[in-house]
């Protein structure tokens, strides 16, 4: 009877939260169409590419030093995205990550849980890589990162805190995703990896020698951000997109996946300006490889954005400079290849409308996302 109570009450809680949410523009914003307007029969997968801590003036800067036009610059559809978190005006990579992954907005450090029941003893949202899952759709998480980091933890997992490594690992590896890739995080095991149905791969042989219909578990031990392999057992971004989009597209449902260029965040953060450089080079690379994977296969939105912007990039005198440490809450960019609707040229969205958008884009409904799951 209590608990029945108290389940009672935190869903009435939940109910006026996500009201005055919306009246507040935390939660569904008012510039989101209905969903048939998003609507796109000719889409079937979803490229998600995540520039963690890339803003504007990270793309500015690289073709300054460079010299070099970027991949992303050809994007036929430009806007941008506000980055808040539920409790803070910047956000972290958790809140952000959760925006992105689930279309609603949470306290920075809790990976996609609600901010009121960042537990999940009562409820949890939905994220969009579920969502897909339970369509039919084959799915797929890669990273830079541990694989265990807080923005591929939000498409991947629920939990309270963004360093609780066993329990998100735990989520991982229990659940239906079909590939989940990133640096190792001294959690994961092959053991775990086997009796959850995941292969266990560690290097690039075994990442290239997997077949389609397989599901794999990756925890490579070296730098995946560099523009040439750091190693011969270690692959680079742009090799784990290929091979990762390679296997997954192989179902007439569809993919989603979502991919991580972890190191523009990490380098911004200790103002390293080559080696920034070299890993926003490497994710460019890899857009480039996604953009031209959608233009062959004419089925396929690719969107490029960030969780937020690190190190506060500005232009003084003739050079884009570091002034901060930190994350900022400067907009950061979205870039849409696909779809004509998900976003107008030059729109300014907040960042859990995104999610939102892309599921609307690929046909589900506003009854179907951002939805609740109950525990």
């Amino acid at each position: 009877m209590f608990n029945s109570f108290c389940i009672k009450l935190l869903s009435f809680l939940m109910s006026l939260t996500l009201s005055l949410g919306t009246f507040f523009g935390i939660y569904k914003a008012p510039t989101t169409r209905e969903a048939e307007y998003y609507r796109n029969g000719d889409i079937k997968n979803v490229i998600l590419l995540i520039g963690d801590g890339m803003g504007f003036n990270h793309l500015e800067k690289i073709k300054k030093e460079l010299g070099v036009e970027l991949s992303m610059d050809s994007f036929p559809v430009k806007g941008s995205s506000m980055t808040r978190s539920y409790s803070d005006r910047v956000t972290d990579s958790a809140a952000g990550g959760t925006a992105l992954s689930s279309g609603v907005r949470t306290k920075n450090s809790v990976v996609a849980a609600y901010a009121l029941d960042k537990q999940s003893k009562y409820f949890y949202p939905k994220t969009i890589t579920e969502l897909c899952l339970e369509s039919g759709m084959m799915t797929g998480v890669i990273t830079t990162d541990e694989t265990s980091g807080a923005t591929p933890a939000s498409f991947s997992a629920h939990s309270s805190d963004r360093y609780n490594t066993e329990d998100i690992t735990n989520d991982q590896l229990t659940s239906d995703i079909d590939l989940i890739w990133g640096r190792e995080n001294g959690v994961a095991t092959k053991a775990a990896a086997e009796e959850n149905g995941f292969g266990y791969v560690t290097t690039y042989s075994e990442m290239m020698a997997l077949e389609e219909g397989s599901r794999s578990f990756a925890q490579f031990k070296n730098s995946l951000w560099t523009l040439e392999q750091s190693d011969e057992n270690t692959p680079n971004l742009e090799q784990m997109a290929v091979k990762a989009v390679d296997l997954l597209d192989d179902t007439d449902e569809g993919f989603f996946i979502m991919i991580e260029g972890a190191h523009i965040d990490k380098h911004s953060h200790n103002n390293l300006s080559s080696e920034m450089t070299e890993a926003l080079a490497e994710f460019d690379r890899t857009v480039e490889a996604m953009l031209e994977y959608a233009k062959n296969d004419g089925e396929t939105l690719v969107v490029v954005t960030a969780d937020h912007e690190t190190g506060g990039i500005t232009l003084d005198g003739d050079a884009y400079v570091f002034t901060e440490t930190g994350h900022t809450a400067a907009d950061v960019p979205v870039l849409v290849f696909g779809s004509d609707k998900l976003i107008y040229d030059g729109e300014q969205l907040n960042n859990y409308e995104i999610a939102i958008r892309i599921a609307y884009t690929i046909g589900f409904s506003e009854d179907e996302f951002p939805a609740s799951v109950t525990v």
